[in-house]
């Protein structure tokens, strides 16, 4: 009976001293072959930004067309002498485009001689209503002599009647006269103001700009006819001062609640390393859809005294939103990294959580305050052979960077980002048919953790 307690005994023995030898292999083995990713708590500064795409724009356009019809003769000279041209440096008033005028110089000729024949016709009205008036003064005498006669044996009844007739003719003879002066006068005034419409038709001929400032673009070549009916043709394009440009950025209506007038902003331009700063100026209202998203176009004022903007380049805006200076921050990855469960430290107890009871407290009274209690996260720190979790509370992020703060939290602190597995390497062998004894191909595994929102991803292992 001894001798089998003793054979029972020492199965017991074996069995136990295999079972923890499988454990030693399986916590430290293969512990020994991993290496963990780290980066350190360190302070500076947090600039979180909202970031967008818009396009430069001259920040005054003025698009100068034709009001008349005709071909294009010449271009006028630019400030220095050449001629009108794409970028050329106008001053107001400089003669962009000559419009051929002969069509228009016959309407002004036309105009003058109608002009002046209306104003002849008030010369002859005025001459016709003196003569109506003498011829009225006459009629009015013979009128009072056959008064005093009356009608009698001296003056017979018809040649009385004849003479009040004359009188009354000639003073309504004066009426039509003055009538008729009125109506001369009336046509001069319509000839003169047929003049000044052809004169000003003459006057559009020549294409003038209106502002002192750039062509940025030349519509129409010498030889070519413009028609202009019931819109005017486009001419040239000008933009009045190149010194100051805005930015009209597309912001999605999920962002465009953070963005107000007068907030700063930077951006960058293709094909160049230097980065703008400039501000916004308005939200403009009007908002457009596209493919079912909703934009609004932000205008963003900027100085261009350099003169590296040009107009219509792409820009990549980033809206600033909030900064802090001389915060504790560390890599968002960090957050979303969880450990092992044969890796963490014995006794470590995860982030307390409110208890049912507190949580329908926090419902009432002590709901807003629990709204404003900022949000938390974990991160870990190596504990000698295992892993040690930090509480922290996160504050702002800039997309790569998080604010975190915490009575454990320090500067300087090694924090792991993740794990790096390497295993042993093979012997080098590429013959596809040759036998595999057991051998393991080098390997990097990252993973990523449980967030504290609960997602969760990681990343496999290359395929052998």
């Amino acid at each position: 009976m001894r001798t089998v307690a003793k054979i029972i005994l020492l199965l017991i023995l074996l069995g136990g001293a295999a079972a923890g030898g499988y454990w030693w292999y399986q916590h430290h083995e293969a512990a020994d072959d991993v290496t963990y990713r780290k980066t350190k708590v360190e302070r500076g500064d947090m600039l979180a930004t909202i970031g967008a795409t818009g396009t430069v724009e001259p920040e005054e356009v003025i698009d100068v067309g034709a009001q008349v019809a005709g071909q294009i003769n010449f271009f006028g000279k630019d400030k220095s002498g050449k001629t009108i041209d794409y970028n050329s440096v106008v001053e107001e008033g400089t003669i962009l485009a000559q419009i051929d005028d002969s069509t228009y110089l016959s309407d002004v000729a036309a105009a003058n001689a109608q002009l002046a024949q209306a104003r002849a016709g008030v010369v002859r009205a005025e001459a016709d209503l003196v003569q109506l008036k003498a011829k009225r003064v006459q009629a009015q005498n013979d009128w009072e002599r056959a008064q005093k006669l009356g009608p009698s044996e001296a003056l017979a009844q018809t040649s009385y009647d004849a003479y009040r007739a004359a009188y009354d003719s000639a003073a309504a003879n004066v009426g039509v006269g003055e009538a008729s002066i009125t109506q001369a006068q009336a046509a001069v005034a319509q000839a003169d103001a047929a003049l000044v419409r052809a004169k000003r038709n003459l006057g559009y001929t020549t294409i003038k700009s209106p502002v002192k400032g750039v062509v940025i673009d030349r519509r129409v070549n010498i030889g070519q006819t413009v028609v202009a009916s019931l819109n005017a043709p486009s001419l040239f394009l000008l933009a009045k001062d190149l010194q100051r440009m805005q930015v009209w950025v597309a912001v999605n209506e999920a962002d465009i609640g953070q963005i107000h007038a007068g907030q700063p902003v930077t951006f960058t331009i293709d094909a160049s390393d230097d980065v703008f700063k400039g501000q916004v100026g308005k939200v403009r209202l009007n908002a457009s859809m596209t493919q079912n998203v909703v934009t609004y176009t932000v205008e963003v004022l900027t100085d261009n005294s350099s003169g590296k903007l040009m107009p219509y380049r792409t820009a990549n805006v980033q809206f600033e939103v909030s900064r802090k200076s001389d915060v504790l921050k560390i890599p968002n990855a960090a957050l979303r990294w969880t450990p092992p469960a044969n890796r963490i430290a014995p006794g470590v107890k995860p982030d307390p959580a409110p208890a049912q009871g507190e949580k329908r407290k926090r419902r009432g009274a002590d709901a807003s305050q629990a709204a404003k209690d900022p949000p938390r996260g974990t991160f870990w720190i190596e504990d000698g052979d295992f892993l040690r979790p930090v509480h922290a509370k996160l504050g702002m992020t800039d997309g790569v960077m998080r604010e975190v703060s915490g009575d454990d939290v320090k500067e300087g602190m090694e924090v792991i980002l993740g794990e790096e597995v390497i295993q042993e390497a093979s012997d080098g062998t590429t013959n596809p048919f040759a036998p595999q004894f057991m051998r393991r191909r080098p390997t990097t595994t990252t993973s990523i953790g449980t967030s504290s929102t609960g997602s969760s991803t990681s990343t496999p292992p290359p395929r052998p």
